[in-house]
């Protein structure tokens, strides 16, 4: 039976022998229930101290010792969507790598990276690996060289990265009919198939491949370049993304999603939202 409150946990007494007892769950209960008013429900620690009986320093201290209960994932076909993002500046080197699920739309791996590098992906990938699941495929951004870091993996390039490779190259609202075309042709990823995107974009190539090869030349070194070398980058960078670009199509059977979404609104846009309302919390407590 029930008897009393001490310090906001409630104690009972067994009616046979009469030994009075508190759940040890109860603590553990109750510092995750503060950690969740504090951090998501936007608590201040004057309130938590009146809402739990206690005073502001132990409501601090209780925030600061919380650790979340990990949980153990099930082993099974995955299909992943992989990205890192920072908080803060890039020089504070606070960063995280997550791995997310489409298939359950759950998160099953994540580190915290202080640079954004292609070992910390195929660590992840290979961890993942080794506790059983199969992965069905990869999307990830235009990383350089991460295309090749998942031997035996489909890779798909997000599309939402690529047309912002065209659109840094030529700007939103570039001036030269080549560019105009070649960012429209970008922009129609989502609509074509693979066959059809080459073939739209080999008619570009051949409309202006006069324009797009025009050299200057340095009358007083002898050495020339191309005249319009960001048109020709962009060109290049969409020419060689290719095979990847369509993979959601060829292994339609995975529902492969082709951009990584999922974690840029669905993950790091909430965590950067709470974490700025949080912005003067320690950095052990932001890694919880």
């Amino acid at each position: 039976m029930k008897k009393g409150i001490r310090r906001g946990i409630q104690r009972y007494q067994c009616h046979y022998c009469g030994i009075s007892f508190s759940s040890k769950r109860r603590p553990l209960k109750q510092n995750y229930n503060l950690f969740q008013d504090y951090f998501y429900h936007r608590q201040t620690v004057i309130e938590l101290a009146a809402k739990y009986g206690h005073c502001e320093r132990w409501v601090r201290q209780e925030i600061n010792r919380y650790q979340p209960q990990l949980k153990i994932a099930v082993a099974r076909p995955i299909t992943l969507v992989m990205d890192a993002t920072f908080f803060g500046k890039r020089i504070d080197k606070f960063g995280v790598l997550v791995a997310k699920d489409t298939i359950t739309s759950k998160v099953v791996g994540y580190q915290f990276i202080q640079t954004e590098k292609n070992e910390a992906y195929q660590a992840m990938v290979s961890s993942l690996q080794s506790l059983g699941f199969v992965i069905n495929s990869i999307t990830i951004d235009g990383k350089s060289g991460l295309f090749k870091a998942f031997p035996g993996i489909p890779v798909q390039m997000c599309h939402f990265h690529q047309q912002a490779i065209i659109t840094r190259y030529l700007t939103k609202k570039p001036k030269m009919a080549a560019s105009i075309d070649l960012r429209r042709v970008a922009f129609y990823l989502n609509k074509a198939t693979q066959k059809r995107f080459l073939l739209i974009l080999s008619f570009w190539y051949k409309r202006h491949a006069v324009f797009i090869n025009e050299k200057t030349v340095n009358f007083e070194t002898g050495k020339w370049r191309y005249t319009h070398r960001r048109l020709r980058s962009a060109y290049r960078s969409i020419r060689n993304n290719i095979p990847y670009l369509f993979t959601h199509k060829t292994h339609w059977e995975h529902a492969i999603p082709n951009t990584t979404n999922t974690l840029d609104g669905g993950v790091f846009s909430p965590l950067k939202t709470l974490l700025r309302i949080h912005r003067g919390i320690s950095r052990e407590l932001k890694e919880n």
